[in-house]
């Protein structure tokens, strides 16, 4: 007995180290979510916790804990500029369209299996099959929308709004804001100019320079998610910006503020969606959390939080969230939504080639430093 007892109780530890290893529901697993600023119901305000509750539900559903570390980037650009230089890791990222085109060229995602995503089914078919991921191998939508103009009706002339012309319009020096990152920035002037986005010679974008150099004296600042605050408070007083966010900043805007919007006859059509990233530690539970993210409640959700248009049918179709939205807040996010593809086949950014990527990014720089 004195010498079978230590054996058991080794054998016990082993048993135990093994259980532990293997994923014991005494185990807490990691989710690393990468997504943008105020673009996802965050349990603010009694709203639904989209995050937490994915919590909650993996444990009841599997019976083992999990954490969801949530970050949050401001930008395409900053989000690629940090994965490619390894710099961080994610399970799920949620870029645009452009920019998961490019990671696809260059082997930053992994291919998803969608037996782990059943609730694409719900996904809208002009969704499906885009040039961004024809194939529809590694990318799920989460949310789409159109850049347009928002504005200050207490300090701008309605005379003056309604094309890209009041981004550069001189009345309203030091009241405008320009978007930070090259591709939306270069967009602005090129839909003005009547320019082909996706154009590649460098004349073009020469042209599309130039434009922005003559609006640089007339920009307060360039703005990312800097955009909400001073729109809301009346510090900017015309910017563009994403449908979605126009709502938000409605919702916030202060006593003093009457904020407007509009969409230029040329603009940008965009849609960002869920990717797994090469770098992903946990696959299976990365595609476990985009299943869930189109379960009807979180997408719901995250729709009505964000305010961005939905291409998920259980959010547009949904009764209580079109009631909920109101008429005019549905012609602004949901304006023909059969006719989107075709739309964004004409107007929607689309990959550069590296040659192209690098003379936009010479370009910024220039710009930025004259």
């Amino acid at each position: 007995m004195k010498k079978l007892l230590p054996l058991l109780l080794a054998a016990a530890l082993l048993c135990a180290l093994l259980l532990t290893g293997c994923g014991s529901s005494s185990e807490t697993l990691t989710l690393n979510v990468y997504n943008w600023g105020e673009y996802i119901s965050d349990g603010s305000e009694g709203t639904f916790d989209t995050v937490r509750e994915f919590e909650s539900w993996y444990e009841e559903t599997y019976g083992q804990k999990i954490h969801v570390n949530y970050d949050t980037f401001a930008s395409n650009e900053d989000m690629y500029n940090k994965l490619s230089k390894g710099a961080v890791s994610y399970d799920v990222i949620i870029p645009s369209d452009y920019m998961i085109a490019r990671m696809i060229e260059e082997d930053m995602l992994l291919p998803l299996d969608f037996d782990n995503i059943p609730n694409y089914q719900y996904i809208d078919r002009n969704f499906r099959g885009l040039y961004y991921d024809p194939e529809d191998s590694y990318s799920v939508p989460y949310a789409y929308g159109i850049v347009g103009v928002i504005y200050n009706a207490n300090v701008v002339d309605e005379a003056d709004a309604g094309g890209w012309d009041l981004m550069w319009n001189e009345k309203y020096a030091g009241n405008i804001v320009q978007f930070n990152n090259p591709r939306d920035a270069f967009g602005t002037a090129q839909y003005k100019l009547g320019l082909d986005v996706n154009d590649e010679d460098p004349a073009k974008w020469d042209q599309a320079l130039a434009e922005l150099k003559t609006q640089a004296p007339l920009i307060k600042s360039w703005v990312m998610d800097e955009i909400y605050n001073m729109m809301e408070s009346g510090e900017a007083a015309v910017g563009a910006y994403y449908a979605g966010d126009y709502f938000t900043m409605l919702d916030n805007q202060a006593d003093t503020v009457d904020l407007r919007f509009y969409y230029p006859e040329r603009t940008n059509y965009y849609i960002d969606a869920m990717c797994i990233p090469s770098c992903c530690q946990s696959k299976e539970l990365a595609e476990i959390f985009i299943n869930y993210m189109l379960s009807a409640e979180p997408a719901i959700a995250n729709a009505e939080y964000t305010y961005y248009a939905s291409p998920n049918s259980l959010v547009y179709t949904d009764e209580g969230y079109l009631e909920d939205l109101g008429e005019e807040t549905i012609e602004i996010l949901y304006p023909g939504i059969d006719d989107f593809s075709a739309q964004y086949n004409q107007l929607a950014y689309r990959n550069l080639s590296s040659d192209a990527l690098a003379y936009m990014t010479t370009l910024w720089e220039e710009l930025k430093i004259s």
